[in-house]
């Protein structure tokens, strides 16, 4: 879903021979890349988050209901809630500015989001080093429930709460200065 938002902020505009629009407007490059940040990041947490908490709640009432509307607003419940929403936020922000990136580096960016798609499915059978080149060991870190990997998994020491946050949010920030720094130096020609 982010790849699809995402890439399409700034390829879809350059696809669409309106892009130019933008950057002969009066505003600086780098608040344009945030602002279209902002746009898919809002569109994609409304979608995301929303979807993440009704399965959550309606997962919950799968037994008996009373025993789910005690669980749901004790603290575990609520702890846990708070847990795959924090997960979904900083999935989005994660993939967003790394699909952003590729709207704008790559010409065709669709190759080079099934490379990251593949790279991020075949994580559990990655090397413990490896994996933590990779969104979805630190989203494992802060899920709060463990998805078992299976048998062919290679068991990695998952990542403290307060690093795995603080690393997605700077590798998202790397992701949006280089993206910045694209559109500086970016020049519209819309030939083939």
């Amino acid at each position: 879903g982010c790849s699809v938002v995402f890439m399409n902020l700034f390829r879809g505009e350059i696809l669409a021979r309106s892009l130019h629009y933008y950057l002969l407007c009066p505003v600086r490059r780098d608040v344009l890349v945030l602002g279209k940040f902002l746009s898919g990041l809002v569109i994609t947490l409304v979608l995301f988050c929303s979807t993440t908490l009704l399965c959550f709640v309606l997962f919950q009432f799968t037994t008996r209901h009373a025993a789910a509307s005690s669980f749901l607003f004790s603290g575990e419940g609520l702890r846990q809630g708070f847990g795959y929403l924090l997960a979904t936020t900083l999935a989005c922000v994660g993939y967003g500015s790394f699909f952003l990136l590729l709207g704008l580096v790559f010409r065709n960016p669709v190759i080079p989001g099934l490379i990251l798609w593949l790279w991020e499915g075949i994580n559990y059978l990655l090397p413990p080093m490896l994996k933590k080149i990779s969104i979805v060991h630190y989203l494992r870190s802060i899920t709060p429930v463990p998805v078992s990997d299976g048998p062919l998994a290679i068991v990695a020491e998952p990542t403290p709460l307060w690093l795995a946050v603080a690393g997605l949010v700077i590798v998202a920030g790397i992701a949006m200065a280089l993206a910045t720094l694209r559109v500086r130096r970016m020049e519209i020609s819309y030939d083939s």
